[in-house]
C-alpha cells in the first residue's frame, strides 16, 4: 500500500510542473519570448509613467491574457502535430483558430497599452 500524498504535497508539486511548462514556453518559442520582453518593457514603462492601480491591474491582465492564450496556442499546435503529423485541412484550420485567438488577445492588448499609455506620452 502506497502513502497518499497530502494536499499541500501534490499542490507544490502542481505549482512546480506549472512553473516547468512556463520555463519550457520561454525557452522555446519564439513569439512567448518577444512577449516577454514587450512585457517587461511596458512594465519599465509602467514605474516610468507612475501608472495608477488600475492602469496596472489592466496591464496585468493583458499581459497574462496574451501569454497564457500563446501557451494554450502552442499546445494546440503541438497536440496536433503529434496526431497529424502530415498536413492536413482539418488541422490547418484548428491551429489558425488557435493563432487568431493569440491575434485577437494581442490586438486588444495594444488597444489597452493606448488607452494607458497615450494620454501621458501627449
Amino acid at each position: 500500500m502506497t502513502k497518499r500524498e497530502s494536499f499541500l504535497v501534490n499542490r507544490l508539486k502542481s505549482v512546480r510542473y506549472a512553473f516547468k511548462g512556463a520555463i519550457f514556453l520561454l525557452k522555446t518559442e519564439a513569439s512567448i519570448k518577444i512577449q516577454f520582453v514587450i512585457a517587461i518593457l511596458v512594465t519599465l514603462a509602467g514605474f516610468y509613467f507612475n501608472l495608477s492601480s488600475t492602469e496596472w491591474v489592466c496591464q496585468c491582465l493583458a499581459i497574462a491574457l496574451v501569454m497564457s492564450v500563446e501557451g494554450v496556442n502552442t499546445t494546440i499546435e503541438a497536440v496536433a502535430d503529434f496526431i497529424h503529423p502530415e498536413h492536413h485541412n482539418k488541422i490547418g484550420i484548428i491551429k489558425d483558430i488557435a493563432a487568431g485567438a493569440v491575434f485577437i488577445s494581442a490586438f486588444f492588448a495594444v488597444i489597452i497599452g493606448f488607452i494607458i499609455y497615450l494620454p501621458k506620452i501627449f
